[in-house]
């Protein structure tokens, strides 16, 4: 059994700023929580003793020297010195038993009551009062310095609003709290700012920071399999379930859930708790030590401070013991800043160990951009996990922007442009540019409104590539400033600010991209050079004159201080009645917003990406760069026959750039389970999560293996039926994709496909923002269009198309700093 953290005796002070405690307390209980926990906006106070017990150490945590009679050790066990939140920190001071009721503990030169409870030699607790800045914790002995038995620590705190080192807060930005039933709490009395009603409609003040004050609530889950208010009489509702735990105990499923407020986004802390514990004092007895720290994914393009996502309550792993720490900050759906999401994690994993004492270990879960979001979060902010479960993952956001924005401009050429060419009926042969997948099957809704508006051409396709069934709309959410918008914003004031916000992703995080001279983010999308089709031209699949033709005619997109407002059917509102009386209404590829021909002896222009933008991707840490040295289990549904967007070769992907960074990738494990459109799709998520418990097992009793050699003999490269049912595994069974030997049986059941990007030429694992030129009489002496030949009106061409040159991906990206 894992011992309590926090013991009955644990107390949290009350602070001024929150107002009426019984007023806030009557309102949190309308809306189903029970109790106020009144420890700041996030943060801990309080500071009487608490306890906890000895952890095992996890892989790379340094385990502090026992303390001789004389000796006395310090150090932060919640975060490191320079990133403090909320004014407190847990803290352990190694001290000799006999002389541990001597030391005093001192915050900036003032003597404090605050202390600590006794584990053997090890003393463990939260302390409070740390100024905003730089700051000076010491233990002193009561009877002055002269033993020589004093040690000190600095420490830099910052306000539970945040920002620690992501830059200064994003303005505007939209409160959410009405997900808990809650407004958020004043802190300006004028706008702007999110309006907060008094009585009846009248605004009482604003809010820029968006804050709760942190509160609980006592849930079980239900016997319909949903998730209900315990009643606060002590009665056990009839529906009520029980949980069997690791140890054999049988308990009621119940859940403790803490919500609140940090680095402005919303956070929960979720864990089993018994019926009728006191919420000041949480018991920790049926926790099993574990914490999972979930992330969620989606595209969003920040000014809001999003929503808490129902997986931060998921039954699978609340019942096997585990916590669940999550925050709206770290959904992607939310924003793409990853480094000001791996600020909140931080900040967020700070408070749980705040409230509840260190993890065994701290595992990652979730997919798409929440398997974007553990991979940048071990490379940028070690530490916060010791292990990572990403589902459906690519390697990082800003590398899929790439790519992604060729797909409307390729559509667009087969569906409009090249429309008398048949070829492109077959959506099959639509992936010859795309590279990425497309299936008859997949119905592109669009082509149900082609006829009635002329569009249904020789060109026209019903099936849909991923291009179109996966990332419509979302090129023009990352690019276009006038396109995005945020939900619940009707309350911000002065509406005036909101209108004038730039919804793009660079904008949303322009602390790292920075402005151009026009006052728009950089961005970093850049299309110079790029020979679309190139290798599908080369294996014949297209004719040279096609690839010429395309490469003329496909274009780039505006700048983003020129693009203009989205119509059907990507902007809400527009009807199809209304765009049969308009069909200049009809643009579900953006074309208003590209670069097209001027004439037609004049290619389309191209699109050049900022190198500084590029460079402070890199800076930022929000390009993968494959540096996670952490047991990792990169699991994925097989989703191809759907033309969905988390196309499989992105799992291999990953894996070279480990490779390329860390020269192994034996600490990464990928498993694919197969699907099939119209059957039940098996789920290995969970598995994933009991597989990984076995590893980091498995690392604490064998200190001295690598977390290679660690794995347990079920985290080995793998892939499954539809049916859940294993096919192959081993060390060979993904042979072939990143090497020259021969398909193993993996590689052989899981067809992968490519990107655009790929089929242009460039590298397999993608990350290249702007390719490096040479000219095109450098590329015919290169040899590479072979086997074509190009004739001299082929060769003035290709020079009228590329006057810079063409990509040359031999050498690295150029927007690499």
């Amino acid at each position: 059994m894992f011992e309590p953290s926090v013991p009955a005796d644990h107390e949290c002070y009350a602070s001024g700023t929150f107002g009426s405690l019984r007023a806030m307390q009557s309102l949190i209980a309308c809306v189903g929580f029970v109790s106020l926990i009144a420890c700041g906006g996030g943060g801990s106070g309080g500071g009487s003793p608490v306890s906890a017990v000895d952890k095992p150490t996890v892989a790379g945590q340094t385990t502090p020297a026992k303390a001789t009679p004389m000796t006395v050790s310090i150090r932060l066990l919640s975060s490191a010195p320079q990133w403090v939140s909320g004014g407190d920190a847990r803290i352990e001071v190694r001290a000799a038993p006999d002389l541990q009721a001597e030391l005093e503990i001192w915050i900036n030169g003032r003597k404090t009551s605050q202390t600590l409870v006794s584990r053997g030699d090890r003393l463990e607790g939260v302390v409070s009062g740390f100024d905003v800045g730089d700051n000076t914790l010491e233990v002193r002995h009561a009877h002055g310095q002269g033993l020589g038995v004093s040690a000190s620590l600095r420490l830099t705190n910052h306000p539970i609003e945040g920002p620690m080192s992501s830059g200064p807060h994003q303005h505007p930005f939209v409160c959410t709290t009405n997900q808990f039933g809650l407004q958020p709490k004043i802190d300006v009395d004028t706008p702007p700012g999110y309006a907060v009603r008094g009585e009846g409609v009248t605004i009482a003040g604003y809010s820029r920071n968006c804050s709760i004050d942190t509160v609980v609530a006592y849930l079980y889950w239900a016997a319909d399999n949903s998730w209900k208010a315990l009643p606060p009489d002590g009665s056990v509702p009839a529906d009520m379930t029980q949980v069997t735990l690791a140890d054999g105990r049988t308990v009621d499923f119940i859940v403790r859930r803490e919500v609140g407020t940090i680095n402005r986004f919303l956070y929960s802390l979720a864990m089993l708790a018994p019926r009728g514990e006191d919420p000041a004092h949480p018991d920790t007895s049926l926790w099993n030590g574990r914490l999972n720290y979930y992330f969620q994914g989606g595209v969003g393009v920040g000014h809001s401070q999003g929503a808490v996502h129902g997986r931060s309550l998921e039954p699978e792993v609340l019942k096997r013991g585990y916590a669940i720490a999550h925050s709206s900050g770290n959904v992607t759906s939310t924003h793409y800043n990853l480094q000001l999401a791996g600020e909140t994690a931080m900040m967020t994993k700070e408070r749980f160990i705040e409230r509840y004492g260190v993890p065994l270990y701290t595992v990652g879960l979730g997919g798409s951009g929440g398997a974007i979001a553990q991979y940048i979060l071990a490379q940028n902010n070690p530490g916060v996990l010791d292990a990572a479960l990403p589902i459906q993952s690519y390697p990082d956001m800003i590398s899929q922007v790439t790519h992604v924005g060729d797909c409307e401009l390729l559509e667009h050429y087969m569906d409009v442009t090249d429309r008398n060419n048949e070829r492109w009926k077959n959506v099959k042969n639509r992936v010859l540019l795309v590279g990425m997948n497309g299936e008859p099957a997949v119905v592109d809704t669009m082509s149900l409104v082609k006829p009635y508006l002329g569009l249904d051409g020789p060109s026209m396709s019903t099936g849909s590539t991923e291009c179109v069934k996966g990332w419509r709309g979302v090129h023009p959410l990352v690019m276009n400033p006038l396109y995005g918008r945020a939900a619940n914003s009707a309350n911000h004031v002065p509406q005036s600010d909101i209108a004038t916000i730039q919804w793009t992703h660079y904008s949303d995080a322009r602390n790292i991209y920075g402005l151009d001279a026009d006052g728009y983010a950089r961005h970093t999308w850049d299309n110079i050079g790029v020979q679309y089709g190139l290798k599908s031209m080369k294996e014949g699949k297209i004719t040279p004159t096609e690839f010429l033709d395309l490469n003329f005619k496909v274009g780039g997109w505006k700048r983003p201080k020129d693009m203009v407002q989205e119509v059907y059917p990507l902007f809400p509102g527009i009807t199809l009645a209304m765009v049969l009386a308009d069909p200049t209404l009809f643009d579900p590829w953006s074309r208003r917003n590209m670069t097209l021909s001027p004439a037609a002896d004049v290619p389309a222009p191209r699109t050049e990406g900022n190198l500084e933008a590029m460079r402070a991707a890199y800076t930022s840490g929000l390009v993968f760069g494959g540096n996670i040295p952490l047991p990792t289990i990169d699991s994925r549904q097989y989703l191809e026959r759907e033309a969905d967007m988390h196309n499989a070769h992105q799992s291999f992907a990953v894996r070279k750039r480990v490779l390329q960074k860390m020269g192994t990738s034996d600490h990464l494990v990928i498993w694919f389970t197969d699907t099939m459109p119209g059957v039940p799709k098996v789920d290995k998520n969970f598995v994933v999560v009991d597989v990984m418990d076995q590893w980091m097992a498995n690392i604490r009793a064998n200190p001295n293996l690598s977390v290679g050699e660690s794995r347990p003999a079920a985290a080995v490269d793998s892939c499954f039926d539809v049916n859940g049912n294993l096919i192959a595994s081993g060390p060979n069974v993904w042979d072939g994709i990143l090497d020259s030997k021969p398909s193993g049986a993996c590689t052989r059941a899981f067809p992968l496909f490519s990107t655009s990007r790929i089929v242009a030429g460039a590298p397999f694992e993608g990350g290249i923002f702007k390719c490096a030129l040479k000219s095109v009489d450098t590329a015919l002496h290169d040899g590479i269009y072979e086997p074509w030949v190009p004739d001299p009106a082929s060769i003035a061409k290709l020079k009228q198309i590329f006057p810079q040159g063409v990509c040359d991906y031999s050498r690295p990206d150029q927007g690499r700093p």
